[in-house]
């Protein structure tokens, strides 16, 4: 069956939350889930691609977009699929770095943003690395141009850490088009790689 959700003038994570609702009870079909800005169309094809399901855009207007999200035979028993001996070979779940400022600590805020430097580079020196890293709030700042945080952050990508930077963050301070390592991401899946974590590590 085909169902159309409408998120207009809805805030992050509700567009993804009503999708992922509507996927349940829809089965295979078509959803469409009407937004109005470009971060939730991104949020929106990013949550079908981990759902293994298709994705497509449409401007409709100004400020209305239509994210079209196919769901197959296939991509339903993906996503239900028990992992086999789950609990026999499963790795130690690792920590998630959760980052919500530019600056570490409080009071001096030349020293903040000396010490936030020192913190991600220590991370790359760390024997296990974390997971992921989140950034929100001001902490975008620092995956966008001009932060000198950019070659350690590249570093722990280029070692396999998930760097994610929260959408309507980046869009507040008008850094959207700045992102210059990770990806974008909405509050369903910040929340979702916290609760999945073995340890929050917070500077």
């Amino acid at each position: 069956m085909d169902m159309t959700v409408d998120a207009l003038g809805d805030k992050c994570p509700l567009p993804v939350v009503k999708a992922k609702n509507a996927l349940e009870v829809m089965g295979e079909g078509t959803l469409e889930v009407l937004v109005d800005n470009e971060t939730a169309v991104t949020n929106l094809k990013n949550f079908a691609a981990k759902k293994r399901c298709t994705a497509e855009s449409e401007q409709l207007a100004e400020a209305k977009y239509a994210v079209r999200i196919t769901a197959t035979a296939e991509s339903l028993c993906a996503q239900t699929a028990p992992e086999a001996d789950a609990d026999a070979t499963a790795p130690a779940k690792k920590p998630v770095v959760v980052i919500s400022s530019n600056l570490m600590g409080s009071g001096d805020d030349k020293l903040g943003a000396t010490l936030m430097k020192g913190f991600i580079f220590a991370l790359t020196q760390q024997d296990t690395l974390p997971s992921a890293v989140l950034f929100y709030n001001s902490g975008v700042k620092l995956t966008c141009e001009g932060s000198e945080s950019l070659d350690d952050l590249r570093s722990l990508a280029d070692s396999g850490v998930t760097i994610l930077s929260c959408g309507t963050c980046l869009q507040n301070f008008e850094l959207s088009d700045k992102l210059a390592v990770g990806e974008p991401t909405n509050m369903y899946v910040i929340v979702e790689t916290q609760m999945e974590a073995g340890a929050i590590i917070r500077p």
